[in-house]
């Protein structure tokens, strides 16, 4: 079993080209699986069966994982199986007759335009960390980048003079996306006033820096975006990701295409992106219940 996984994960590296941390997610939610087969003294691929299969999902759900951890396991799993189908290990899909345990979609949130004018406010760009968190808070939400494409940024990947940034997002896929020009001059006063300060004389790709002049982690952007929308004083539990989600909505609500939002976004799929519509046609309801008088 466990030399079948790694074939499986090599796959994924080498003929998929899935990131790193997908393949390690891939690896963890399949050792859990071997480790249950295994208790039912299953150690090669061409003993599992279906059997085997609802067992598994049976020892999930009575472990308590939550409806989101258990479809992503059972994903993992299913994408296994026509690995081994494929490469003509097993002869059939044992994994043909799960439920796929589908979390129940949930619309993002979202902020408001003057509930993101006023986060964006809120550093304070006399200093030059403030300078900094005020130009990634803007480009984030200019570009409607993932968290880790941002702290990815290095200064070569971004091209003030024509508005444009390139970013390496989910399987190291490639993309260019547009930036306002309010992101654009936050980002050319962090370079010119804040960023030599920043770097401390050391010698860094990256864009956006530490107080010790190193890249930042997503742990340390999530404090950042905590400490500022503390400050705001909205209610709305805000997260790294709603920012990304209020980019698609406002371009959506604005009369934007739903492939050119996609191809921003870099999703791979439109459906992903269509989840958009739904928080629209919301906002759109609540503009009619405010303004119509018969609401």
């Amino acid at each position: 079993m466990d030399s079948a996984v790694q074939r499986f994960l090599d796959y994924l590296m080498v003929e998929k080209g899935l990131a790193g941390n997908s393949i390690a997610a891939y690896g963890r939610d399949l050792a859990q699986f071997v480790e249950f087969v295994k208790s039912k003294e299953v150690n090669s691929p061409g003993e599992l069966n279906a059997g085997i299969a609802a067992s598994y999902v049976e020892s999930l759900s009575r472990n308590g994982f939550a409806r989101t951890t258990m479809a992503r396991k059972i994903s993992a799993l299913r994408t296994f199986a026509k690995f081994l189908v494929r490469d003509g290990i097993v002869g059939e899909d044992f994994t043909s007759n799960l439920e796929s345990s589908r979390p129940p979609s949930r619309l993002p949130a979202t902020l408001t335009v003057q509930e993101v004018e006023l986060l964006l406010s809120q550093p304070d760009c006399a200093t030059p960390i403030g300078l900094r968190d005020r130009a990634m808070l803007e480009t984030l939400y200019a570009s409607g980048l993932r968290v880790s494409e941002l702290i990815g940024l290095k200064t070569d990947d971004v091209n003030l003079g024509v508005g444009f940034l390139r970013c390496l997002g989910k399987g190291s896929k490639e993309r260019v996306v547009p930036v306002g020009q309010v992101a654009a001059d936050f980002i050319k006063r962090y370079l010119t006033e804040a960023r030599g300060s920043l770097a401390k004389a050391k010698q860094s790709e990256f864009l956006f820096l530490s107080y010790q002049g190193a890249p930042l982690s997503r742990v340390m952007f999530w404090k950042i975006i905590k400490k500022h929308a503390a400050s705001t004083g909205i209610r709305k539990r805000l997260t790294p990701h709603t920012l990304r989600h209020s980019f698609a909505t406002h371009l959506l609500e604005g009369g934007a295409d739903l492939r050119a939002i996609q191809e921003m976004l870099g999703h791979a799929s439109i459906a992903t992106t269509e989840i958009y519509t739904h928080v629209s046609k919301d906002r759109l309801y609540e503009v009619y219940e405010l303004a119509h008088p018969r609401a």
